[in-house]
């Protein structure tokens, strides 16, 4: 474990668990709450021992911070302590490594449960299911099976649930589920919600649609997480329809919640009606919902490609207010809109902008990336401001970025134009060191520029002789 810190605590007489709880509760840094931790039994060697309600509390506190290795040091600390390791501080753990997507470690800290309950093997069932480890998935509730545990509606709702992320299991999935009252089981609006989430994401609308009415019969009432799969699914193709069951919910008094209105968004956006997707918005937001990163991306990739520049900027502006950091692909949507209207300025701008922010760049974006530059270094040489043009393509270079073979042209026709031969030469020689092949104007631009247009072929003569020797 870390050094533990050295500050003293001044505790009394006689100290109980709901005193070190409330004082552990009330640390929000996790060192300081570990030092609370241990001077409670240091200092009362004789009297207050820690049992498995503070470990639980000290270890959710490590969990939190994700100290995932200080927290299974607590458990041997309990181990040694005599204090009983529950069950339920284990799957703890494993919920914890689950959020973390680490399923190898689910497993393990599993195996440390001495005699798993139904409630332990559900757990981890579910962790499995939700990280996509199908296949381990399967094997471990045929092997809960093989134990003796009955199926129950946790369990089949996790099964269905599996089953239903995939095209080739659906019918399965289906099967179980009017399966489930033979084996004392109703399903309930968990089950409903998971099959019709799961057709809504295999485009199976018409379906999903016929649930939610039987769903109703059967006395389950459809949650928001219901409503907002269903509306996901119709808002690709029939946004009129996931706009009435928006409707619908809200009539029901079932409040949607941000994923429901990003849906929504998503949809309209996607039908070329972005600015009523910000009207959208702003009726959100009056409700008190919150946007988050995805709402934000969704309308702003709708503005841009209907080159709605103001209202992208607007939105762009607003994510930032709220301390969301917008990540490399939004850059590429605002700059591009801006080379696409011709403002390379306000594009080298923001490209300076993501510099200072110091936004990473993705393996998937790294193509973009490079266009990107390119048109903005060419834009602003073709808009007189060569020499901000220079200083992104000197940006570029230092930063391992392609240069295509139209830039180098642009910047040495640039510099030739303007008399800055010493920057024409350094560009074309950085063409020729990256294997472009100059083309007849670049050569011609750059002679002009060396020797005057009287002499153009004989200073092409005499530079091919120098660059390709003899032979040319």
């Amino acid at each position: 474990m870390a050094m533990r810190s050295k500050a003293i605590i001044k505790w009394p007489k006689q100290v109980t668990t709901s005193l070190v709880e409330q004082l552990i509760k009330a640390e929000r840094n996790v060192e300081k709450a570990i030092t609370v931790f241990d001077s409670a039994s240091a200092e009362h060697a004789s009297g207050f021992r820690h049992d498995h309600t503070t470990f639980s509390l000290i270890i959710s506190k490590l969990l939190s911070a994700n100290q995932f290795k200080r927290a299974e040091d607590f458990i041997d600390r309990m181990t040694k302590e005599d204090c009983k390791v529950t069950e339920d501080i284990l799957l703890s753990i494993c919920r914890a490594y689950g959020r973390v997507h680490k399923p190898h470690d689910v497993m393990r800290i599993f195996q440390k449960i001495s005699e798993p309950t139904l409630k332990a093997y559900v757990t981890v069932f579910s962790i499995l299911v939700d990280e996509n480890q199908l296949k381990v998935a399967f094997k471990f509730y045929r092997y809960m099976r093989q134990l003796g545990f009955p199926p129950s509606v946790p369990s089949l709702n996790v099964l269905i649930k599996a089953l239903s992320k995939n095209i080739t299991t659906m019918d399965s999935a289906m099967r179980i589920f009017r399966e489930m009252p033979k084996h004392g089981c109703t399903p309930d609006t968990y089950t409903y919600g998971t099959l019709i989430n799961g057709l809504c994401k295999l485009s199976k609308v018409k379906e999903a649609k016929e649930l939610l009415k039987e769903m109703e019969t059967k006395g389950c009432s459809p949650s928001v997480v219901t409503y907002t799969s269903l509306i996901h699914g119709l808002s690709q193709n029939n946004l009129n329809e996931a706009m009435e069951f928006f409707q619908e919910m809200e009539a029901k008094n079932i409040t949607p919640n941000v994923y429901t209105y990003s849906s929504i968004i998503n949809g309209l956006c996607k039908n070329g009606r972005s600015l009523e997707a910000m009207e959208f918005l702003e009726g959100m937001i009056v409700k008190r919902h919150k946007p988050n990163m995805v709402t934000y991306s969704t309308l702003l990739h709708g503005l841009c490609k209907e080159k709605k520049i103001r209202e992208g900027l607007e939105i762009f502006d607003r994510m930032k207010l709220q301390g969301l950091k917008p990540d490399a692909g939004l850059y590429w949507k605002i700059i591009d809109l801006f080379c696409e209207c011709e403002k390379f300025d306000k594009a080298a701008n923001f490209l300076d902008e993501m510099v200072f922010e110091g936004i990473p760049i993705k393996r998937l974006t790294w193509g973009v990336h490079v266009k990107i530059h390119n048109s903005v270094v060419r834009g602003l040489c073709r808009g007189n401001d060569g020499n901000r043009g220079f200083q992104v393509y000197c940006r570029m270079r230092g930063k391992g970025i392609c240069v295509d073979v139209e830039t180098f042209e642009v910047l040495v026709r640039f510099f030739c134009e303007k008399r800055d031969l010493n920057k024409a030469i350094r560009v074309f020689d950085e063409m020729v060191v990256d294997g472009c092949c100059p083309g007849e104007d670049t050569w011609s631009d750059l002679v002009c520029g060396i020797l005057g247009k009287k002499r153009v072929q004989e200073g092409i003569d005499l530079m091919s002789e120098v660059v390709f020797g003899n032979e040319v």
